[in-house]
């Protein structure tokens, strides 16, 4: 009985972040200036514009989303990676409860910046329709490419287009 509830307990978390993604949402237009916010973050107070010049691979996700899990060693391989040349990870975090997110990183450790969104104004922002979604934002801010999903056989595609931001001026 335990394992049912907690898999209809974990069902309705995803029914309520998925209805609470607005659907007049839109996705952001390569080009266009990413939507600075500031939350609450692992290890601080985290404001996105504070990491402009930077190269940024913003990804929300959430510990119920098996993807998410799947994505995190290649975030913090590609974050060991590019970070001397100016890149870092933000990864968003949309529980409804700070709580499971941290269990979530006690067992999936992440070496990069993590902040939460426990009330989901930032996907309703950046027109968050699935569980990952990641937005690639150049060193002034603006969106490149944007994302849902993750798949490891993508990832020498998405490496491709970092290293591409990273090498424009």
């Amino acid at each position: 009985m335990p394992f049912i509830s907690k898999r209809v307990s974990s069902l309705l978390i995803a029914f309520f972040v998925a209805l609470s993604l607005s659907t007049d949402a839109k996705a952001f237009e390569p080009g266009e200036q990413a939507a600075d916010f500031t939350l609450p973050g692992k290890t601080g107070v985290v404001k996105l514009s504070e990491m402009k010049g930077s190269v940024i691979y913003l990804d929300f996700w959430a510990s119920w989303c098996g993807p998410c899990r799947q994505s995190f060693p290649w975030m913090n391989r590609i974050q060991a990676k590019f970070k001397d040349k100016g890149f870092r990870v933000l990864a968003v975090n949309l529980d409804a409860k700070t709580d499971q997110a941290m269990k979530f990183l006690s067992q999936v450790p992440a070496d990069f910046t993590v902040a939460f969104d426990s009330k989901g104004q930032t996907p309703r922002v950046y027109g968050v329709k699935g569980m990952p979604t990641s937005v690639l934002i150049d060193r002034s801010g603006k969106v490149l490419w944007q994302h849902a999903g993750f798949n490891s056989a993508d990832t020498q595609e998405l490496e491709q287009k970092i290293q591409a931001a990273l090498e424009a001026r």
